[in-house]
């Protein structure tokens, strides 16, 4: 099972954004900054899930377990639903990628237990 921790920040709302993504498996951890461009932090929060998902499918392991600090996204995927429409197509691809797992879990998290997935973004940001 991978154990995934994920968050999306902006400088702005819109502004430059990232995505920080820290992945643990009983061997190994490892870390992904990744820069996302210009907008809004959900959105941010959204293709930080995203590319969390895409690096996890290229691992073959069929359980995933995703950490938020985001109530947003961990509400949405639960419910399979989002009431902003803005926010449906990248719902709609997080779901996609997620179906692709045997089991799938999503789970809110404080920030505080975050951390490490917050400064990964932060640093994404600063790339950009």
């Amino acid at each position: 099972m991978l154990e995934v921790y994920i968050d999306g920040a902006s400088a702005g709302d819109p502004g430059p954004s990232g995505a920080g993504i820290f992945i643990k498996s009983e061997t190994t951890h490892e870390q992904h900054s990744i820069p996302l461009g210009m907008m809004s932090n959900h959105e941010a929060e959204y293709w930080a899930l995203i590319h969390a998902l895409n690096i996890c499918i290229k691992k073959n392991d069929p359980i995933i377990s995703i950490r938020t600090d985001s109530k947003l996204i961990e509400q949405a995927m639960e419910k399979r639903f989002t009431k902003n429409q803005r926010f449906l197509p990248l719902l709609e691809h997080a779901l996609q990628l997620s179906d692709q797992f045997e089991l799938f879990f999503i789970k809110w998290i404080p920030s505080k237990s975050n951390r490490a997935a917050d400064e990964l973004a932060k640093q994404a940001i600063r790339k950009t």
